[in-house]
């Protein structure tokens, strides 16, 4: 049996509010970028209509928010799920999530990217006569497109945040709303590098590379030698190189000292100022993710690196159907950012774009006007809210 579902799942209980019905909202996330979503998606429902009722899966950053997390049960991420104990903490999750949908009743059921879990909570919150709005929708144009036939059955709206989804959704006969991307709201319109740069102890005048392994313990694993490697070669070529690591909270200050230990590249190490630290560089060597597209919202040229254990990876080539994985370059529609993947990346090859781009001040120049063609294709600040009122909407209909 999943742990007890306990009285916090009952205070979103909708009451009478002067004769206006209070809409409930079931929120939920997984990985660490689900809460902050969820978090800046439930601030802005509270805003527009502070009688909402909003409970949730999620972390510290949807209770701050004023969601009313469900006793017990912690955020779902399958990412580094490793040895029985937490396959079995997950299924009880899960079955916990299912009670939830099934005996309660709710206005909506939002739920936030993660499709590997969210597609079944999907399937389970339709079969118990659930409304389900899908928020940060699955990639369905980069892997596994045959899931919009899931999304048709199971989700009643969906709310995407790159420009070009919506008509995938829309010709599938999906209700759908384009509201932007959520970064936009948390990355400032400019930085200040020679402040930044006083505030993490650099040298306002020498060069900085800045470092971005990944939120997840495995991309950590797998791309911090490379990363430090190609530090190493660097420093020795270009001695005044400083270098700075941007440190995602998800992962421990353990794996970061391991990591580090017996580098000869003096390292400084900060932790959650990812926007910072990407504004504070002159080039970024950084994991796939999102991350990429921040720093192209930021506007820092980089070279994307993506690594995988081989069966993962082969796997994957099967499924992917894009040209490029990396986001900014989908976004573009051209090889606007380097991407090494599995064989090759590599500290050669990676120094090889380094210095290309460091050397070639038009190449440079070019890459930050695309990155800026980039941020301007994401739309207007205010994504958070536009999917707020899409989900105040959807709870009236």
């Amino acid at each position: 049996m999943g742990p007890p579902i306990e009285p916090a799942c009952q205070a979103g209980r909708s009451v009478p509010d002067g004769g206006r019905r209070m809409p409930r909202i079931l929120i939920v996330t997984g990985e660490a970028s689900g809460d902050l979503h969820g978090a800046n998606l439930a601030r802005e429902i509270l805003s527009l209509d502070p009688s909402a009722q909003l409970v949730g899966i999620g972390g510290n950053g949807m209770k701050a928010a004023g969601v009313a997390l469900i006793p017990g049960v912690p955020q779902l991420d399958l990412v580094g799920l490793i040895g029985l104990s937490a396959v079995r903490a997950l299924v009880q999750r899960i079955r916990a999530i299912r009670r939830v949908l099934r005996s309660e009743p709710w206005d909506l059921v939002v739920l936030i990217d993660n499709p590997a879990l969210n597609l079944h909570f999907a399937r389970v919150a339709r079969a118990a006569k659930q409304k389900v709005l899908y928020y940060i929708a699955p990639q369905i144009w980069a892997w596994r497109p045959r899931r919009i036939k899931w999304i048709q059955r199971r989700v009643n709206h969906v709310v995407v945040i790159l420009p070009f989804e919506q008509e995938i959704y829309r010709r599938a006969g999906v209700p759908c709303t384009y509201v932007g991307h959520p970064l936009l709201d948390a990355v400032a319109p400019r930085y200040d590098r020679p402040a930044l740069r006083r505030r993490f102890g650099l040298d306002p005048e020498a060069p900085v590379v800045g470092l971005l392994p990944g939120s997840r313990v495995a991309e950590v694993e797998l791309l911090m030698p490379v990363l430090l490697k190609a530090a190493a070669d660097f420093l020795a070529r270009y001695p005044k190189t400083q270098f700075i690591l941007a440190q995602a909270p998800s992962i421990k200050d353990a794996l970061i000292r391991e990591q580090l230990h017996g580098s000869p590249v003096p390292v400084v190490l900060v932790r959650d100022q990812a926007s910072e630290v990407m504004a504070a560089s002159d080039i970024l060597w950084i994991a796939s993710g999102t991350a990429t597209l921040q720093a192209a919202v930021v506007g820092t040229p980089m070279v994307l690196l993506y690594k995988t254990t081989l069966p993962t990876y082969v796997v994957a080539r099967c499924l992917i159907k894009v040209k490029w994985i990396g986001l900014v370059n989908l976004i573009a529609g051209s090889s606007v950012v380097p991407e090494l993947i599995q064989g090759d990346a590599t500290a050669e090859r990676l120094i090889a774009q380094t210095e290309r781009l460091l050397n070639d001040r038009r190449a440079y120049d070019d890459m930050k006007d695309n990155l800026q063609q980039v941020r301007l294709t994401l739309g207007e600040p205010g994504a958070s809210r536009r999917a707020a009122q899409v989900v105040l909407d959807e709870c009236r209909v």
